[in-house]
């Protein structure tokens, strides 16, 4: 595995190495390359080093151009207005760079240097509790950039921070105590997500309609919390098979979401209970937390209620129970103390971004995060209706998860379906597809706007084959397989002694950008920059299929083959993109 060098970064280079042989008193001073409509780059540092050398742009820039020399790199330098250089690489330069990222299987994208460790909490479902249309952003945007960082060698823990504890529990336990047999499953029989949902939901509202109305259950559900809390050996037994039943529904709604989720990285609120006493004794006696009102608060100066007066973050409640704030920080100390973390990365809803930055400030004053480890909350906004509202039933209800996939599934199958016969899909392929057209529909709709906006969700767009959707992108990958299936045993080669089309630079330079790509995504921690990539990259291949017929007799055995090389390398980058962001690529569709 070997890691190539883009075009940018090789001119860059030869930039810099003129600039500081024809002006040795600049220094190693930055050319400032970037991409340009009028060629392919431009380098805008002369300006900036003419002012400062108090010399004539134009005429540095010149001295610059002499000092580069030959090069199969570069076919063309002009100097243009003021002193800008506009640079056009070689067709040459373009097609052997990309032979060079087609021999690798990572397409030549390399690992980051220094990378550390992230612990990245996502997909936060509720024990007990159904998950609906909110769940999903977290779920999605969470995979991806784990996805993204593992790719550029982060070593990632996972950690699903599940909400498994609290007085609600009191209530529930005490019902199956009262009510042995609602969470019995039939000797042998395995249980489906839906139906371990259906008997959760159940036993919730008898419960709950029961707490409202007898008193004395409700005593009982209050003393059972104690018990809990506790750890009373026959209370945390029934616990426990309220989260296991609730894995159950919550692994068949990732599996239906085509995520991967394992056991031991579902560490809910429970998971840091034995360190919450701790946790509020080291912020007391350091002096970080302060009694106020019987409760242990943090005060920021910055934070003020609508009276103007400190809005505190409470650790712990004046009568003596824990808020999130203690399970959130005992969290923080045990992925930077026990799992060695560098960098924590919440991928958790913008209305809880006050509360992170309290929470953050204050692992900050007790020293858990410093310099040499950070916390960041990737910040994602809620998901509306076509009506630009938050997204509910027309009942008013908050919009169960299954359905939504079930219902996106079925319109991709349609859309599937209709293609199908053309193309000689079999039922079994055309369900599949549809399954993997559906989800890949709802996770690039998510993936592909910036994730600290809000989205509508809009399924007829969603599988429209039109616009910027992921089938579109899907079809692209499928429409390249089946060219490459039509050439038989013409095999792709790149030929870098070809001249290229303008379709075809056009589409080698893209395709050269998506390692770069890759690492701008992973450290900024936005992935719509990789779907937006992604889509353009798709558009170049269009673009190019319209203007350079592939297979064709009329073309030289080398054309056909280069052209094979292209769009060949395109699919690749087309597949490897796609699964960094969760998403599938049918070979046929």
């Amino acid at each position: 595995m070997a890691s190539v060098p883009s075009l940018a970064s090789n001119v860059q280079q030869r930039l810099a190495d003129a600039l500081s042989a024809a002006l040795p008193e600049a220094g190693s001073a930055d050319p400032l390359l970037r991409r340009s409509d009028r060629a392919d780059f431009q380098a805008n540092g002369i300006l900036a080093l003419a002012k400062r050398l108090q010399g004539n742009p134009r005429e540095l820039a010149a001295k610059v151009v002499g000092a580069i020399g030959a090069s199969d790199l570069l076919q063309e330098i002009e100097v243009s207005g003021p002193g800008f250089l506009n640079i056009t690489v070689s067709d040459e330069a373009i097609v052997r760079t990309l032979a060079a990222r087609a021999a690798d299987d990572r397409l030549g994208v390399p690992y980051t240097q220094g990378a550390g460790t992230t612990v990245i909490d996502y997909a936060q479902p509720n024990v007990a509790k159904e998950m609906h249309v909110g769940h999903l952003r977290s779920a999605v945007i969470g995979a991806a950039m784990a996805e993204i960082l593992e790719f550029t060698g982060e070593k990632v823990i996972r950690r699903h921070h599940i909400g498994d504890w609290g007085t609600q529990f009191g209530m529930l336990i005490q019902y199956l105590i009262e009510h042995p047999h609602e969470l019995d499953h039939k000797a042998g029989e395995e249980v489906s997500g839906e139906e371990a949902m259906s008997s959760l939901n159940r036993l919730y509202k008898a419960s709950r309609a029961l707490f409202d109305s007898d008193a004395g259950f409700k005593t009982r559900s209050r003393d059972r919390v104690v018990a809990l809390q506790a750890g009373e050996p026959e209370t945390l037994a029934l616990w426990q098979r309220f989260v296991d039943e609730s894995k159950i529904y919550f692994y068949s709604v990732f599996n239906q979401l085509d995520m991967e989720i394992q056991d031991p990285d579902v560490v809910g609120e429970s998971g840091y209970n034995d360190m919450l006493d701790e946790t509020c004794r080291i912020l007391e006696e350091s002096g970080v937390a302060v009694r106020s009102e019987g409760a242990l608060c943090v005060f920021f100066d910055d934070v003020l209620g609508q009276d103007g007066k400190p809005t505190p973050l409470i650790v712990k409640k004046s009568n003596g129970g824990y808020g999130y704030a203690a399970t959130d920080l005992s969290a923080i100390r045990d992925r930077v103390r026990n799992l060695g973390a560098d960098t924590l990365l919440y991928v958790v809803d913008a209305r809880q971004s006050l509360h992170f930055r309290m929470v953050f400030e204050t692992a900050r004053r007790a020293g858990w995060l410093d310099g040499e480890v950070t916390a960041v909350q990737l910040a994602f906004g809620t998901v509306l209706g076509k009506d630009g509202k938050p997204f509910k039933t027309r009942e008013g209800e908050t919009v169960r998860l299954v359905d939504l996939l079930d219902e996106a599934v079925e319109r991709a199958t349609a859309v599937v379906r209709e293609k199908a016969e053309k193309v000689g899909l079999s039922e079994q392929e055309t369900v599949e597809n549809g399954r993997y057209v559906g989800i890949g529909a709802i996770k690039y709709a998510d993936l592909s706007t910036s994730a600290v906006r809000d989205y509508k969700f809009d399924l007829d767009q969603m599988v429209s084959l039109n616009g910027d959707t992921s089938v579109y992108l899907q079809y692209a990958y499928a429409r390249i397989r089946s060219i490459i299936r039509k050439a038989g045993g013409t095999e792709p080669v790149a030929h870098p002694e070809l001249p290229l089309a303008p379709a075809e630079r056009a589409l080698g330079l893209h395709l050269d950008r998506f390692g770069e790509t890759v690492a701008e995504v992973a450290s900024s921690y936005e992935p719509h920059k990789l779907a937006a990539y992604l889509y353009q990259l798709a558009s170049h291949l269009t673009t190019f299929y319209d203007q350079c017929q592939v297979i064709s007799d009329d073309n030289p055995p080398e054309v056909v083959e280069n052209r094979l090389f292209l769009v060949d390398l395109t699919a690749r980058t087309l597949q490897l993109g796609m699964a960094l962001l969760g998403i599938r690529t049918p070979e046929r569709l």
